[in-house]
């Protein structure tokens, strides 16, 4: 059975960038790293990694209809993610708390514009995303 994602490029990236904001914010809040904190930076670089898919997939559909500049601003617009991502992920991977919280603030300022209202629906989307992580 195929599961078919419903939801349009700019729908995943928002909720994707709404959850990293929630992961990093809860992140910064604890006094120090724990295995949740692990998850949660874990997450951040997995999420990343889906908002870098879905602007290739968005920006390949915009150049079949020659929309060639438009995909060229997106992309541009986008560029940050590939780099943060890496550094990122090596980061976490070595569990480097010292190279993990600027990295995590760069992409925080990155999606400052992000809005996540107190009461949200997002849940705890980091649950296990260390295991995910380590285990690629």
């Amino acid at each position: 059975m195929t599961v078919k994602n419903t939801e349009n490029g700019t729908t995943y990236r928002n909720r994707l960038c709404k959850s990293i904001v929630l992961a990093i914010r809860k992140l910064m809040q604890k006094g120090r790293p724990d295995a949740e904190s692990l998850d949660m930076a874990a997450f951040v670089v997995l999420a990343l990694e889906k908002i870098a898919e879905s602007i290739d997939s968005s920006a390949t559909a915009w150049e079949k209809r020659d929309y060639w500049l438009k995909a060229d601003r997106f992309r541009m617009e986008w560029a940050w993610v590939d780099q943060a991502k890496s550094l990122l992920e090596a980061a976490v991977l070595s569990q480097d708390w010292v190279k993990i919280a600027p990295e995590l603030i760069a992409v925080a300022q990155q999606l400052g514009k992000v809005e996540v209202a107190e009461k949200n629906r997002l849940g705890e989307p980091w649950i296990g995303a260390w295991k995910v992580l380590k285990t690629r």
